[in-house]
């Protein structure tokens, strides 16, 4: 027999998934983790017998639920499906699958709209950080028309709005895990730096290339993702995570000069494929680094010379545009707040099956 679990797949962002409620799924780990790569089809490269997409971009998960905390509207636990493993990876956040997490959630009858706009303070359970989702809910139903548009989705959507509040550090413990600006690590200099995802970012010419090849170009190039690996392995500790051999992060970011009238240029790695775009919180630790004097973006990132502080950080399909209230103090770089625009859409709501032996 199938067992069949109530579920909700939405694009969030650039990124796709499954979404959950945490009353739907098992409540031991090792049960529900096995009933999630069943769900997606995982290990599969092609996820043939799941609901995954072949791409970790497509092959993640949202677990929601009721607050566990007085300062936030409802809990939301990010879970990386591995597309070729057997692994559910609970390390990391995930700013795109976040921007399903607030409509989800008034669909569900967790939070209830509050007018036209709904503001929804999200527990992200992951980093135990704060975030709020603006989202429009005319007629007390969240609404997904709209004109907003976001490089590396088609057409356009209504928007999310995403504050992240005091992310610095979530995951490393400081916005400079090793803390300083800048480490040479087998000769390469990097900057690891942590503003809701912990990322290395580097000089693409360094590694002999110009930054701007396509991420099919930079998969096919064994020597780059030899020489990425190894720094990533080596700065895992350095960075506070431990051994990162079987993690998601840190992603490694090679910059170059912006192609398009961006701030920088970026191909990421996440960690062993090419990201056809960049990641939310990916996307802010690296503009993070941009403003950061000293970080390897210094002579490279082109930054606004009035008005706010307001980065584009460009990626093969386009760019992402974040915006940033930073500090320059005696203690250095402190970031009080960082934004963006993301969009989301509802695109399947019922049942997903998964064998009845895998949850009896």
């Amino acid at each position: 027999m199938e067992r069949a679990i109530r579920c909700m797949a939405m694009r969030g962002g650039t990124s796709k998934g499954l979404y959950f409620l945490s009353d739907d799924l098992p409540s031991d780990i090792p049960t529900r983790d096995a009933v999630l790569l069943a769900a997606m089809g995982s290990p599969d490269i092609r996820q043939i017998d799941g609901m995954g997409g072949a791409d970790p971009l497509t092959s993640k998960i949202a677990v929601v639920s009721k607050p566990s905390r007085d300062d936030a509207d409802v809990d939301y636990l990010f879970l990386q499906c591995v597309v070729d493993e057997a692994r559910i990876d609970p390390s990391q956040n995930c700013g795109n699958i976040l921007a399903g997490v607030a409509a989800f959630a008034v669909l569900r009858g967790i939070v209830q709209p509050t007018g036209d706009v709904t503001r929804v303070r999200i527990h992200m359970v992951n980093t135990s950080n704060v975030a709020i989702a603006t989202i429009e809910t005319p007629d007390g139903v969240p609404n997904f028309d709209g004109a907003a548009r976001i490089d590396g989705v088609p057409g356009t959507h209504a928007p999310v709005l995403l504050d992240f509040l005091d992310v610095a550090g979530s995951t490393c413990g400081a916005l400079l895990p090793t803390g300083n600006a800048k480490d040479v690590v087998s000769g390469v200099e990097v900057t690891c730096i942590d503003n809701g995802m912990p990322v290395v970012l580097m000089r693409a010419a360094d590694f002999g290339i110009t930054g701007a090849e396509t991420p099919e170009a930079m998969e096919a190039n064994q020597d780059l993702r030899q020489k990425v690996e190894a720094l990533r392995l080596a700065v895992g500790p350095m960075m506070n995570l431990g051994d990162v051999t079987k993690k998601t992060v840190p992603k490694m970011c090679l910059i170059s000069p912006p192609l398009a009238g961006g701030a920088v240029n970026t191909r990421n790695f996440i960690p062993h494929r090419v990201h056809k775009t960049i990641g939310v919180l990916g996307a802010v630790s690296v503009a993070t680094a941009c403003v950061l004097p000293g970080s390897v973006a210094e002579g490279i990132a082109v930054l606004p010379t009035d008005g706010p502080m307001r980065l584009d950080v460009e990626h093969p399909t386009g760019f992402f545009t974040v915006d940033l209230e930073v500090e320059h103090g005696d203690d250095g770089l402190k970031v009080s707040r960082s934004a963006l625009l993301r969009t989301a859409r509802r695109l399947m709501d019922g049942f997903v099956f998964v064998p009845g032996r895998i949850w009896p």
